[in-house]
C-alpha cells in the first residue's frame, strides 16, 4: 500500500539510497519500492504531511471577515487568553472546531472549563485510547477536587504543570532521561519500542528502566515497577508536545473565529463540507442553536459556497444541490451577474438555456432554488413544459430565429404553466432533502413539537443513560440485514428537529415493525441504548406510525410497550439486587449467544449475573450486562434456560 501523507527526504538524490517506481494504480506519483522502516534504515527521513480541511475553514473564513467587515484578521497575532473563546468551549459549543468536535471531547471541555492554551493542548494529548482514562482525574485536580500528587518527588519538576498526570511523549523521555540515567538517543528508543509495540524490544526497556531508576534516584525497585506501568500504556498512544501545542493552537483558532465571527466562521464550515450532507445538517441544527437562519439555495443570491448575509443570516449555497453540474452553476451566476437578477421563470430559462438540462432543472425547482421566481407546485408540474419552452428558445437562438418582440414573447407564443394543486408539505420536504440531504425551509415534525407527548425524548437530550427511552422521529435510511441465523434484522438512521440518530432493529422486533419503519415514515418508537467502543445505537424494541388517535393516547399515558397502539403500556420493574440466570453445567456457545443477543436489545438498570454449578463446584460471576426485566424479556430467558433457573434480587 501507499502511504497517503508520507514523504520521505534525503540530502542527495533518492536512488543513492533506494530504488523508485512509479505508483502501480495511476502511474504518474513517484513512490518508493521500500516500505517505510527499510526507508529510514536506508538513511532517509520520513515525513507525514497531513491535509487538515479546518485550515481552509480559517482561511475562508477569514476572507469572509476582510470582505464583510473590512476587518483583517492576523490568527498569529489574536490573544491567547481570549475570555469570550474560553466561554465558547466551556459551553460545548465545538461544532466546526478542529479537534474538539463529537460528544465525549464536549462533554470533558464542559467539565474541564479550560482557561489556558495549556488546557486545550492537554486535552488534545489525553484525548486518545489509554491516555484518555487520566481525562477525568485531570478535571479533578485542575479544579482542586483531588490532590496533586507525584510518585516521586523527582517527578514533580516534569509533571508540575499538568497537575502530576502524564500528558506528552516529551513526559515519558524526560522521565527516562532523568530518573533512569537514559541518554536522549536512548530514551528516543524507549518511545519508538513502546510506540511499535515490539514486545523483545520492550522486554529489554523494562529491565533497563528499572535498573536506571535504582542506580540513579536511588528508586526501590517496587516504585520503579509502579512507574514503568504507569508510562508503558502511555507511550504506545501518546502525543508528542509539539504536536499538541501545533494541533491545540489550531483547536484554539478555530473557536476564536467562531466565538468572534460566528456567522462567517459557519459559512465557512458548511462550504467545505459541503460535499457531506450528514455534517452539513449538522452545521445547519448549530446554526438554529447560535440564532443563524440557513435560508435554502436561491438563483438570485446564492453563491456557489454558502453565503454569509449578515450576523443573523447564511444562503445555503448553489454547490450544495446534488446534480446540479459546476458548468451550469457558474452560467446562471456570471449571467446574472452580467444582466442583472432573471425577472421570472420564462427569463430565467431564456437566459441558461445554453447550459440548461432536464437533471438541472429538475434540482433546481426541488431544492426550493427557483422559489423566487414562481409557485414550488406550480413549476414542479410543469417541468417538461418549462424544459421544452427552454429548448425552443435554445433552437431559435442557434437558427437566428428569435422573436423581434423578445419583450412580448411571454404573452404571444411564451411559456404558459399550467396550475395545479399545492405540492403536500411531506412531500415538498422529502424532495428538498432528496436534493440537499436535509430539511431547509421547514421540518416534518415542526408542527409536532408543541404537542408531543411529555414521555417522548428529544434526540439531543438522550444523554448516556440506558434506561428506556421514547421518540418520536422522522426515519432517514433504512437498510435490511441478514444474520447469521438467517433472521432479519434492519440498521437504520432517524431524525427529529434537535439531531439525529442510528437505530437497530432485531429479528425478534423486525418481525413486526418491518411495515412501520420505512425511509419517511414519522413514527414513535421505544427502545434503549447500547454503546460499545463509543458509538451509540437505538436498539428499538416497538414502532408505530404516528397519528392524531396515537398522539391523543400516547398525551394520556406515559408511553407504549406493545406492537398496537390499543394495548396498554407494559411495566418496567427495577430490580437492583439484579437477576441471576443459572446455566447448564455443560459449555454451550449457542445458548450463550442467544442470551447475549437478550441482553444487548433489552439494555436497562438491571444487573446481570451468570452462576453455574457443577459436581466440583459452583461459581458467580457479575457480568457488565444491564437488562430492562420486563415480562417480554423474562419469557425469552425462561425459553431458553427454564423458570426455575432465573432468581430475582430485589
Amino acid at each position: 500500500s501507499v502511504h497517503a501523507a508520507g514523504v520521505v527526504i534525503g540530502p542527495t538524490p533518492l536512488t543513492d539510497f533506494i530504488p523508485l517506481q512509479k505508483e502501480s494504480r495511476r502511474g504518474r506519483d513517484i513512490v518508493t519500492q521500500y516500505d517505510m522502516h527499510a526507508s529510514e534504515a536506508a538513511g532517509l527521513v520520513k515525513i507525514d504531511f497531513l491535509g487538515i480541511r479546518n485550515l481552509s475553514i480559517l482561511v475562508l473564513a477569514i476572507k469572509i471577515v476582510t470582505k464583510t467587515k473590512g476587518v483583517k484578521v492576523d490568527l498569529e497575532q489574536i490573544p491567547l487568553d481570549d475570555e469570550k473563546t474560553f466561554t465558547v468551549l466551556a459551553a460545548g459549543e465545538t461544532m466546526g472546531l478542529f479537534q474538539l468536535g463529537g460528544s465525549g471531547m464536549t462533554r470533558y471541555l464542559r467539565e474541564l472549563k479550560p482557561t489556558s492554551i495549556h488546557d486545550i493542548m492537554a486535552m488534545v494529548a489525553l484525548y486518545r485510547p489509554g491516555p484518555m482514562d487520566s481525562i477525568p482525574e485531570y478535571i479533578k485536580r485542575k479544579h482542586g477536587k483531588s490532590p496533586v500528587t507525584f510518585l516521586d518527588d523527582k517527578l514533580k519538576p516534569i509533571l508540575e504543570k499538568s497537575y502530576g498526570i502524564l500528558v506528552y511523549q516529551d513526559d515519558v523521555l524526560l522521565i527516562a532521561i532523568e530518573l533512569a540515567g537514559y541518554s536522549w538517543l536512548e530514551a528516543d528508543k524507549l518511545r519508538k519500542a513502546m510506540g511499535k509495540k515490539i514486545q523483545e524490544e520492550m522486554a529489554a526497556q523494562k529491565e533497563k528502566f528499572i535498573t536506571g531508576c535504582q542506580e540513579k534516584s536511588n528508586l526501590s525497585a517496587q516504585k520503579a515497577g509502579e512507574l514503568w506501568k504507569l508510562i508503558e500504556p502511555f507511550a504506545a498512544y501518546g502525543f508528542n508536545k509539539a504536536h499538541a501545542a501545533s494541533y491545540g493552537r489550531v483547536a484554539y483558532q478555530t473557536a476564536y473565529m467562531k466565538a468572534h465571527y460566528p456567522a462567517e466562521f459557519m459559512a465557512a464550515v458548511m462550504t467545505a463540507e459541503s460535499a457531506n450532507a450528514e455534517k452539513v445538517a449538522e452545521a445547519v441544527k448549530e446554526c438554529t442553536k447560535m440564532g443563524i437562519k440557513v435560508l435554502p439555495p436561491d438563483v438570485q443570491s446564492s453563491r456557489p459556497d454558502f453565503t454569509y448575509i449578515n450576523d443573523t443570516e447564511i444562503r445555503f449555497g448553489l454547490a450544495a444541490i446534488k446534480n446540479l453540474g459546476n458548468d451550469v452553476i457558474a452560467y446562471i451566476i456570471s449571467e446574472r451577474k452580467s444582466h442583472g437578477p432573471y425577472q421570472s421563470i420564462s427569463d430565467f430559462l431564456k437566459r441558461t438555456s445554453t447550459v440548461m438540462n432536464k437533471k438541472a432543472l429538475e434540482s433546481l425547482v426541488k431544492s426550493g432554488a427557483l422559489d423566487e421566481l414562481g409557485d414550488r407546485s406550480t413549476v414542479y408540474a410543469n417541468l417538461d413544459r418549462m424544459l421544452s419552452y427552454a429548448r425552443k428558445h435554445q433552437k431559435e437562438v442557434k437558427t437566428k430565429q428569435s422573436s423581434l418582440f423578445g419583450a412580448l414573447e411571454q404573452e404571444s407564443s411564451g411559456l404558459h404553466l399550467v396550475d395545479t394543486e399545492p405540492i403536500p408539505k411531506n412531500t415538498r420536504l422529502s424532495l428538498e432533502k432528496e436534493l440537499l440531504g436535509l430539511y431547509v425551509s421547514d421540518h416534518p415534525l415542526a408542527n409536532l413539537v408543541e404537542i408531543l407527548p411529555k414521555a417522548c425524548t428529544p434526540i439531543d437530550q438522550l444523554g448516556d443513560t440506558k434506561e428506556k427511552r421514547a421518540l418520536i422521529v422522522v426515519v432517514s435510511e433504512v437498510e435490511r440485514k441478514i444474520t447469521k441465523k438467517g433472521d432479519y434484522m434492519a440498521f437504520a438512521s432517524a431524525e427529529d428537529t434537535t439531531g439525529s440518530l442510528d437505530l437497530i432493529v432485531f429479528p425478534d422486533s423486525w418481525r413486526t415493525l418491518a411495515d412501520i419503519l420505512e425511509p419517511e415514515a414519522i413514527v414513535y418508537i421505544e427502545g434503549s441504548f447500547s454503546k460499545r467502543d463509543g458509538d451509540a445505537k437505538f436498539i428499538v424494541e416497538t414502532a408505530h406510525t404516528v397519528t392524531k388517535d396515537l398522539l391523543e393516547r400516547l398525551n394520556s399515558q406515559p408511553a407504549l410497550s406493545s406492537t398496537t397502539a390499543e394495548t396498554a403500556p407494559e411495566k418496567h420493574p427495577k430490580y437492583p439486587g439484579g437477576v441471576t440466570i443459572t446455566l447448564p453445567s455443560a459449555y454451550n456457545p449457542h445458548l450463550n449467544k442467544q442470551l447475549k443477543n437478550i441482553f444487548e436489545k433489552s439494555a436497562g438498570p438491571t444487573k446481570v449475573r451468570l452462576a453455574m454449578h457443577t459436581e466440583n463446584a459452583s461459581k458467580t460471576i457479575d457480568t457488565n450486562f444491564r437488562i430492562t426485566y420486563t415480562d417480554n424479556v423474562r419469557n425469552e430467558i425462561e425459553s431458553l434456560v427454564g423458570k426455575e433457573a432465573i432468581a430475582i434480587q430485589e
